[in-house]
């Protein structure tokens, strides 16, 4: 198989801190894949590798076919890339910005207009063209940074946290912009290599968003230390959660905690999620009950639920801790 992104064994210190740790992502065209992991994992560090912002100290990476050390223009020029603090000129409009982007990008003067007005008319700001940025909502700040990114209609999109900080319907909007993305016959190509659509990198901090990536990866201290779909990854836990409700919520947390069987309890809203040790879920579903009545709490159910992502994550993260 080709991939637009081949990254193998990827290092990266800062001093005494191994941001990047042996890391190799394999992602194909057409396809989306999300890192995701807490604070200080690696992933911004691991797009910047990727990108040629950074250095690695060792392993390399080829985007759309270029080492991106060797042949760093050449490979650039197949990348669209939004930061997490994506910078816009407040002073200009959206087209004077997104002009700006295409011209460095190499957008010849009769190019250009016509590409933005394209890329404006798909993110949805084909309206607001003559707005100036600095006038413009949180989320229609992402959708020119992301306007920006496809400018040049490239191969590879890295987006680091495209949608921290904005509300949950610019989230969907955002989404469905990727998914079509994805989903549109890439661009007149050159040649047949050159076929098959964008591969997508990101990283998120949000499950939900996780959740509609083709793959995913778990990154804790500067590695990847789990990776599949989110099915495979959802189905670690297969059996091992249990939902709780009742009353009330921080006794019957104190309660579980106590019960042999269970590995770790957390709040999931105005419930509770207990992740029971193979093979123990039926044993617990037994004993659990008596021992919240016995000390005076209200149960309302207990039942076996499949494992969401945010289950794995916590159960890898207590992994690595350990």
């Amino acid at each position: 198989m080709t991939y637009l992104i081949d990254a193998t064994d990827l290092h990266k210190s800062f001093d005494e801190v191994r941001a990047v740790d042996g890391v190799t992502l394999r992602i194909a065209p057409g396809e989306i894949y999300g890192l995701v992991g807490s604070d200080g994992a690696g992933k911004t560090t691991t797009m910047r590798l990727i990108v040629g912002a950074l250095k690695a100290d060792s392993g390399n990476a080829l985007v759309a076919g270029y080492d991106i050390n060797k042949q760093t223009e050449y490979a650039r020029a197949h990348v669209g890339y939004l930061s997490q603090r994506f910078s816009l000129y407040e002073d200009l409009t959206v087209l004077e910005n997104i002009r700006f982007f295409s011209e460095v990008r190499g957008l010849k003067p009769n190019e250009w207009l016509p590409r933005c007005m394209e890329i404006l008319e798909f993110v949805g700001l084909a309206d607001f063209k003559d707005r100036r940025a600095g006038q413009l909502s949180g989320g229609m700040k992402q959708k020119l940074g992301l306007a920006s990114a496809l400018v040049t209609r490239p191969r590879v999109l890295l987006l680091d946290e495209p949608t921290t900080g904005v509300d949950p319907v610019t989230r969907q909007d955002f989404w469905q912009l990727l998914i079509s993305l994805v989903a549109l016959p890439q661009a007149p190509a050159s040649s047949a290599e050159e076929a098959g659509g964008v591969a997508v990198l990101l990283s998120t901090p949000y499950m939900d968003e996780a959740a509609r990536c083709h793959r995913v990866g778990f990154m804790r201290g500067g590695k990847i230390i789990a990776e599949g779909t989110p099915l495979q990854l959802r189905g670690r836990l297969t059996d091992r959660i249990l939902e709780l409700r009742g009353t009330p919520l921080r006794l019957l947390r104190d309660i579980a905690r106590q019960e042999k069987g269970v590995e770790d309890v957390r709040a999931f809203g105005d419930r509770l999620h207990l992740r029971i040790g193979a093979q123990r879920s039926a044993e617990v579903l037994a004993s659990l009950p008596a021992a919240i009545a016995a000390q005076g709490a209200q149960l309302e159910e207990l039942r076996p639920v499949p494992p969401a992502l945010e289950d794995v994550f916590i159960e890898l993260s207590e992994q690595a801790y350990e």
